[in-house]
């Protein structure tokens, strides 16, 4: 289902109201070559380690407490697993649920906000907010790759200027999907409601990653994002589970 954008001067004020969605001071990713040298999941595409084994009845590395807060409905789960509570790197690895567990795809390189992670997000914190949310609303300013969710495609999509590190921006917001925290799920990624208000955030988004640290999205290789984009089944209740590490195991 593709949605029409809104009427430009909408675009334009929903635009300063969001996180990542928030133009060209909102959307900041170190890219995956840029990050560091240290003992981390493999490099983006190829299979992960959790392919050539069992499936594991839980997800792995994650806690009794973020484990209650997985529906027990979700058949698809992308588990961002922060390096660190104040580091802006992470990786993403889509899980399917099937008879025999869950099952994992390749692990992408990604990015985070620029502090880091908090359990109590705020606007303008640079922090990542650590939850359990579920994904149902997708848009771009390039014309649907072939989602099942429904996808809203348009100008309001443009990113310009350059992020933390003087990187461009442009093409960030090719593809996106919005991350269910603090808005209203059903409606474009564009939509500036906050069920909890301005002060705690919103414009959680999966993007294009650029080459620096967001300020509160999480970003992954486009052409991670175009098989993120196929793969995610509303009829599976996709959902997200982020945050750092440590936080994710308790």
């Amino acid at each position: 289902m593709i949605r029409h954008s809104p009427p430009a001067a909408l675009l334009a004020a929903s635009l300063l109201l969001t996180g990542c969605g928030g133009g060209a001071a909102a959307v900041q990713d170190h890219r995956p070559g840029a990050a560091p040298a240290v003992s981390t999941p493999q490099a983006p595409g190829r299979p992960s380690p959790e392919n050539t084994v069992a499936a594991p009845r839980k997800l792995p590395g994650l806690g009794p407490k973020t484990l209650s807060e997985v529906p027990s409905d979700a058949r698809q789960a992308v588990v961002v697993t922060g390096r660190g509570s104040d580091s802006p790197l992470s990786t993403v690895v889509l899980y399917e649920r099937t008879a025999a567990g869950w099952r994992a795809g390749a692990s992408w390189w990604a990015h985070n906000a620029r502090n880091g992670w908090t359990d109590h997000h705020r606007a303008g914190d640079l922090r990542s907010p650590i939850g359990v949310f579920t994904l149902t609303d997708a848009g771009g300013r390039l014309r649907d790759p072939g989602t099942r969710l429904p996808y809203d495609r348009g100008s309001g999509f443009t990113a310009t200027g350059t992020g933390f590190e003087g990187e461009p921006l442009a093409g960030s917001f090719d593809y996106v999907i919005a991350i269910n925290y603090n808005r209203r799920p059903g409606t474009t990624p564009l939509d500036w409601t906050r069920p909890l208000g301005a002060s705690r955030g919103g414009g959680i988004w999966f993007h294009v990653d650029h080459g620096g640290p967001t300020h509160g999205c999480v970003s992954i290789a486009e052409q991670h994002m175009v098989e993120l984009l196929r793969a995610l089944d509303p009829g599976r209740h996709p959902v997200v589970v982020m945050g750092d590490a440590d936080s994710l195991a308790r």
